[in-house]
């Protein structure tokens, strides 16, 4: 299909509140409580046909800029500079197809943030929300699905001086499987200070949701899990003995092991490995290991090779994949995979599959994982579950159904519009609807909707405006 071209006319920019049902720690942060951002985006195609697109994601706090003289604040301002920079161009940019909008003002992007102090992670945070809201525009302009518009390069997708490493690349060969949304498998992510059984909880929650790691594994039958470390050996390998002791007694398992930039560098990581083969306890878990996230903090994680880690498990990079060419800076280090993630910007999920399926068709064993931000119900869940089922993956970590309840903070008007528009996705409870989880998997076949993965809105009235960011500080 053709590409339309389209300029953009107008964006809106807002946020709202949320709470956390029970603290989530990773890294170097415990999260209690957060902001979404929404943005809404009206553009106008060659044709003269105007409509309105938007796009949502959390604010989040240390985990695009981990730098410890910053506070919360701070970095949801750095996030919110970003995103005026990527606006504000984008309003100043003349007509171009949807990746020409990310493509042909990439570049420019990156240096504008940088003279910010603003690193490529962040800049990217800001053009992600702004080309998902267009990009959500278009579809439902030409009342299409996401999935079907990729597979048709509705996008316009192509060669480009950004990512000379593909060279001429076949767009249409890679989008063209494409299948439509159905059914995957939610991976669990558990904490740094989730409590594992019964006797780690000191006060209970009781709003009807699971709290510990046995009571969510009975309660949605997981068979993917994600386990954060923390850099400790000694308390690492005693958290896994705990977790291990919980997932072993029930069904057969797979999980990803997460890093969170706690080890210092490869061989540290290693050491880990090595002291989880050595303990008997974790015979099980280590089988089930699928890959590494991670595990070196960024400052160092290109700098220093994982071929022995990698020996042992495929490694991928996360918080390390800021600049568009990192996983191929990664790659020569060892490291086999790169996580999707919808904030670090939809067109750099499939650029980095391109990387894989070039690689792989030399002979290469390359591969993307779809991981979380705390995607919360809604728009923003919706959005990152139609990215990653049109990347083909099978599984994807899924942690805001358990750390913020349902559509906490939102007018409970917007939650029944959104669980009667995806009666599969959603239940109904007698705390409000929240994302259904049922036998570890979610139903996402009613995402395959005109627009990028939701025709429904939220209720922008019930939203502050975002406020101008303070950043650069003064």
């Amino acid at each position: 299909m053709d590409a339309p071209r389209f300029t953009i006319l107008a964006v809106e920019r807002r946020e709202w509140p949320f709470l956390l049902r029970m603290p989530f720690r990773f890294g170097v942060i415990t999260v209690r409580d957060g902001r979404q951002a929404v943005v809404r985006v009206r553009i106008r195609t060659e044709d003269g046909r105007e409509g309105w697109g938007v796009s949502a994601e959390t604010l989040a706090a240390k985990w695009f800029d981990k730098n410890q003289a910053l506070s919360d604040a701070d970095n949801m301002d750095q996030l919110r500079r970003a995103l005026e920079i990527a606006c504000e161009a984008g309003l100043a940019h003349g007509p171009d197809t949807a990746w020409g909008h990310f493509a042909n003002r990439y570049a420019a992007h990156v240096a504008a943030c940088a003279a910010e102090a603003l690193n490529p992670l962040i800049a990217a945070y800001g053009q992600s929300l702004l080309d998902r809201a267009c990009f959500d525009a278009l579809l439902k302009l030409v009342e299409l699905p996401f999935h079907t518009a990729m597979r048709g390069n509705l996008g316009g997708m192509a060669a480009h001086d950004i990512i000379a490493d593909l060279g001429d690349f076949d767009a249409a060969g890679m989008l063209g499987p494409i299948a439509a949304p159905s059914r995957i498998h939610a991976r669990h992510t558990v904490g740094l200070v989730d409590p594992i059984t019964a006797a780690d909880v000191t006060e209970r929650v009781d709003d009807g949701l699971p709290e510990t790691l046995e009571e969510v594994a009975r309660h949605y039958g997981h068979r993917w899990w994600k386990l954060k470390v923390g850099g400790n050996l000694a308390a690492d390998i005693d958290r896994l003995c705990q977790i291990a002791a919980v997932l072993d007694a029930g069904e057969a398992y797979q999980a990803s092991l997460d890093g969170n930039e706690q080890y210092g560098d490869g061989e540290s990581a290693l050491a880990l490995w090595h002291s989880m083969m050595a303990e008997p306890r974790l015979a099980r878990l280590c089988a089930s290991i699928a890959y590494i996230e991670q595990p070196v903090a960024r400052a160092r994680a290109l700098d220093t090779s994982m071929g022995a880690l990698a020996k042992a498990r495929p490694v991928i990079i996360d918080e390390s994949d800021g600049d568009l060419s990192a996983f191929v800076t990664a790659k020569g280090l060892g490291y086999a995979g790169v996580s999707t993630k919808a904030c670090k910007g939809f067109w750099r999920s499939f650029v980095n599959h391109a990387r894989c399926r070039a690689w792989n068709d030399a002979g290469g064993q390359y591969f993307m994982s779809a991981e979380d931000l705390t995607t919360l119900a809604g728009l923003c869940v919706q959005q990152d579950l139609a990215l990653v089922s049109a990347l083909g993956l099978r599984h994807v970590e899924r942690n805001g159904h358990h750390f913020i309840a349902g559509f906490q903070g939102r007018p409970k008007a917007e939650a029944v519009r959104f669980m009667e528009a995806h009666p599969g996705l959603y239940a109904d409870t007698a705390h409000g609807p929240r994302l259904a989880i049922r036998e570890g998997a979610l139903d996402i076949a009613s995402i395959a909707v005109a627009g990028f993965g939701a025709a429904e809105e939220p209720d922008f009235a019930a939203m502050e405006p975002m406020k101008p960011a303070a950043w650069p500080k003064r």
